[in-house]
C-alpha cells in the first residue's frame, strides 16, 4: 500500500512540477523529456531484469547446495546459546526456537525463497505463546527487529545489480555493507533489549557482541591504515576469496550430506530464472515512476534542497545524491531497489554516489514491509515498539553506511 501512494506521488509530483516549468518559464523540453523517460527506464528495466538471470540462477543453484548441505542448520545451532538470550520469554527447548534460527541464519545466507516461510512459520508458533493475541510479544519484536536490520553475509542481489550495471568490481561494496550492516543490528538488538530489559551483560553476549565488536574494529583500523587503492585492491581481493569459499564449502557441504549437488544446483537455479522473470513488472514500474520524477526536476530539487541544509552545517554533501535509496528502504524494498538502479544508471556503478547507494540498499531491510507481512499473518493490530526500534536500528545503518562509504570510496 506504501509502494501505491509512493508510484502515485513520483507521477503526481512530476505532472505539477512539469506544468509549472512550462507555464511560468517556457520550458517547452520539460514533458517531452518526461515521456522519453518513460520509454528509456522500460527498456533499462527490462535490460537490466533478463541480465540477472544468468547470475541469479547461479547464485540461487549454489545456496540450494548450501541450504541441502546442512549450511543453514549449522548456522542455527552455532547461533543457539545466543539466541536463547535474545529471547529469554520463550520456554526452552520450544519448537520456535529451531525455526527462528533457520529463518535468521537464512537471511544471513542471502536465501529469501526459505527465510520467508520459515519467518511466517516463526510468527505463527510465536503467536501460539503469546497471551495477548493483538499484541505483538518481546520475542515476536526482537524477532522482527533482527529481520529489518538486514544482517546478511552475502549481498548477492546487490552484487548481481552492480555487475550488470557495468561495474569494473562488482564485489567491491561486499566489506563495506558487511559492516554496515553489522552497526544496523548491532543498533537493533542493543535498542530492543533496553526497551525490554534484556540482560545483555552476560559471558555469552558480551563474548559475542564483544568479540564481533572487535573484529569489525580490527577491519577499519586495518582499512584506514591503507591509502584508497589499497584499500580497494584488498577489499575486492578478500571478498571475492570469500565468496569462492563459500561455494566451495557449499559443494563440499552437499558432498558429505551425500546430496545430489547438481540436482540441488539446477532446482536453485530454476528459482532464480523465474525470480528474474517475476520482477519485470515491478522494476519497470519503479523505474519508470523515479525516471519521470527526475526527468521533471522533481529529484534534482529534492536533492539541492538537502545539500543546502548539510552545506549550511558545514558538512560534506556528496552523500545526499544517495540518499533517496536510504529513505525509500524502509518503505518499499523493491522502490529502493528502483532508486539504487536509477542512481548507478545516472552517476555510475563505480562512481562514489552509485557505490553509497549500493551500500544503503544492503545495510538494512525494509522495516514497514516485513512488519506488515509478518504481524498481518497472525492478526496483531498493537505493535508497541517494533516501529520504534525498527526505524532506530535502520537509522544506525544509514549513518554507519555514510561513514563506511567515504571511508572506502570517499
Amino acid at each position: 500500500m506504501v509502494l501505491n501512494y509512493i508510484w502515485i506521488a513520483f507521477f503526481l509530483i512530476a505532472f505539477v512540477i512539469g506544468l509549472v516549468r512550462l507555464v511560468f518559464f517556457g520550458d517547452v523540453e520539460v514533458f517531452p523529456a518526461m515521456m522519453d523517460s518513460t520509454f528509456s527506464s522500460s527498456k533499462t528495466a527490462f535490460e537490466i531484469s533478463l541480465g540477472l538471470t544468468g547470475v541469479l540462477s547461479l547464485w540461487l543453484g549454489v545456496m540450494k547446495i548450501g541450504e541441502k548441505g546442512g549450511v543453514v542448520n549449522a548456522f542455527a545451532r552455532v547461533l543457539s546459546p545466543v539466541f536463547t538470550r535474545l529471547f529469554p520469554d520463550i520456554p526452552k527447548g520450544h519448537p520456535v526456537t529451531g525455526s527462528i534460527f533457520m529463518n535468521i541464519a537464512a537471511n544471513m545466507l542471502g536465501l529469501d525463497n526459505a527465510a520467508t516461510p520459515l519467518g511466517l512459520k516463526a510468527m505463527e508458533q510465536l503467536q501460539k505463546l503469546n497471551p495477548k493475541k493483538d499484541t505483538a510479544s518481546n520475542p515476536m519484536i526482537m524477532f522482527l527487529v533482527l529481520n529489518t536490520s538486514g544482517l546478511t553475509i552475502i549481498p548477492v542481489s546487490v552484487m548481481v545489480y552492480r555487475a550488470q550495471l557495468g561495474a569494473e568490481q562488482p564485489t567491491d561494496i561486499f566489506i563495506p555493507i558487511l559492516l554496515a550492516t553489522f552497526f544496523s543490528t548491532l543498533a537493533g538488538i542493543i535498542i530492543t533489549s533496553l526497551y525490554q530489559k534484556i540482560n545483555l551483560l552476560n559471558g555469552v553476549m558480551l563474548a559475542t557482541l564483544g568479540g564481533l565488536s572487535l573484529a569489525v574494529a580490527a577491519i577499519i583500523w586495518g582499512f584506514s591504515e591503507m591509502d584508497k587503492a589499497m584499500m580497494n585492491i584488498v577489499s575486492t581481493s578478500v571478498a571475492n576469496i570469500l565468496l569462492m569459499t563459500i561455494i566451495t564449502v557449499f559443494v563440499i557441504a552437499g558432498m558429505v550430506k551425500k546430496t545430489n549437488v547438481y540436482e540441488a544446483f539446477v532446482e536453485g537455479a530454476k528459482d532464480g530464472f523465474t525470480t528474474a522473470v517475476r520482477i519485470i513488472p515491478y522494476l519497470v514500474a519503479i523505474l519508470v515512476g523515479i525516471g519521470v520524477f527526475r526527468a521533471s526536476g522533481a529529484m534534482d530539487m529534492l536533492i539541492d534542497g538537502m545539500e543546502r541544509i548539510v552545506s549550511f552545517w558545514g558538512m560534506n554533501g556528496d552523500f545526499i545524491a544517495a540518499l533517496p535509496t536510504a529513505l525509500m528502504k524502509p518503505l518499499s524494498g523493491s522502490g529502493a531497489r528502483g532508486m539504487m538502479v536509477d542512481t548507478m544508471t545516472t552517476y555510475g556503478a563505480d562512481s562514489f554516489v552509485g557505490r553509497l547507494s549500493c551500500i544503503f540498499q544492503g545495510s538494512t531491510d525494509t522495516t514497514f514491509y516485513i512488519l506488515a507481512v509478518y504481524f498481518g499473518s497472525v492478526a496483531i493490530r498493537n505493535t508497541r515498539h517494533a516501529v520504534v526500534c525498527g526505524l532506530l536500528a535502520d537509522l544506525a545503518g544509514i549513518i554507519a553506511a555514510i561513514f563506511v562509504g567515504y571511508m572506502f570510496f570517499g
